[in-house]
């Protein structure tokens, strides 16, 4: 359905340290730098931070959120914690099982350095 995800950063330097770190644990490869912009190009789509184009500050979307998808629980774990020693904060609950409508999920929530929400998703069989 996307064919990509743009978010917006006040510190293009900082996002690219945070996400390689956070995607890497994904096994995406770093991103790659386009003037304002960083790329990170998967066969299922591409996710991109930019500084924007308008010249004013990035803000959040408020009730937004990003989800990556994990192979197993503990990818969704080395994602969390490479964002937290990466300047991300913990949201929501802890990681852990959620049960829901769509059956179990394991998801660890955390904002990014400029505070966009975003989330590892595992789903469990």
């Amino acid at each position: 359905m996307f064919s990509h995800i743009m978010i917006g950063t006040n510190d293009l330097t900082r996002a690219k340290s945070f996400y390689d770190a956070v995607l890497g644990t994904l096994g995406v490869a770093p991103a790659s730098v386009d003037r304002h912009r960083i790329f990170y190009r998967t066969p299922s789509g591409v996710f991109s931070v930019s500084l924007p184009i308008n010249g004013e500050p990035a803000t959040v979307a408020n009730g937004g959120t990003i989800g990556f998808a994990c192979k197993t629980a503990e990818q969704a774990d080395a994602w969390h914690a490479a964002g937290l020693a990466q300047g991300g904060t913990s949201c929501e609950d802890p990681p852990g099982v959620r049960d829901g409508s769509v059956g179990k999920l394991y998801l660890a929530y955390l904002r990014d350095p400029d505070g966009n929400k975003i989330c590892a998703l595992h789903r469990m069989v």
